[in-house]
């Protein structure tokens, strides 16, 4: 079960990562349609196109490195005071409930949309540049499928932690600044054998 939790943490950080460039693209497009816009008086006709295509595929493809890293929103005002056991049995009874179901559904719909989209090589109807948008749409059913093995990977995290009363370490990455000077303020609160019990927000308790 380890081996396939680092397997799907690494893909999916590869590809949160990687996709993440998409947001230098779209700054890169708009910054330079407000210099054209503004100062040249020569709006351009894809900026629009740009902007949704680059901000919607990497939204999409940072859905299961964003899972990986416990990054979504939860509201744990209950959850983080119970036992690790207690939350991953909670968790693995609403991954089956809610989460698989809704992302086959992704994946399924996903296909349709993408697959019409292809057949008649689908064009963008928001702008007048008419931008091909079908390659687009397979964004879909991709990001759908990197969250379905995202998805078995916490499977595995809550048998894991069932079993052994500890969640099991996630791979080191970058961190919130908000988190990083709330264990600095835990670290210089410790004296002597005393020690603070501080929450940071979204961080399952040991």
């Amino acid at each position: 079960m380890l081996g396939y939790i680092r397997f799907a943490d690494r893909l999916s950080a590869w590809f949160g990562k990687a996709f993440a460039w998409c947001v230098v693209i779209m700054t890169i497009g708009v910054g330079y349609e407000v210099f054209v816009r503004y100062f040249l008086n020569r709006p351009t006709a894809w900026a629009f196109d740009l902007s949704y295509i680059m901000y919607g595929t990497m939204f999409m493809m940072a859905g299961a490195y964003t899972l990986s890293r416990e990054g979504h929103v939860r509201g744990d005002f209950i959850y983080r005071l119970w036992k690790p056991a207690t939350q991953a049995k909670v968790e693995l009874v609403l991954y089956f409930l809610f989460f698989f179901p809704g992302i086959l559904a992704l994946i399924f719909a996903g296909w349709r949309y993408a697959s019409r989209s292809w057949r008649y090589f689908e064009s963008s109807s928001m702008s007048p540049a008419n931008i091909p948008i079908f390659q687009f749409k397979s964004v879909i059913v991709a990001a759908g499928i990197l969250l379905l093995i995202q998805g078995i990977a916490q499977v595995c995290r809550c048998i894991l932690t069932i079993r052994t009363g500890e969640w099991p370490r996630h791979e080191e990455d970058v961190e919130e600044l908000e988190k990083i000077l709330l264990k600095e303020g835990a670290a210089a609160l410790h004296h002597g054998d005393e020690a603070v019990d501080i929450v940071i927000p979204g961080e399952k308790r040991p």
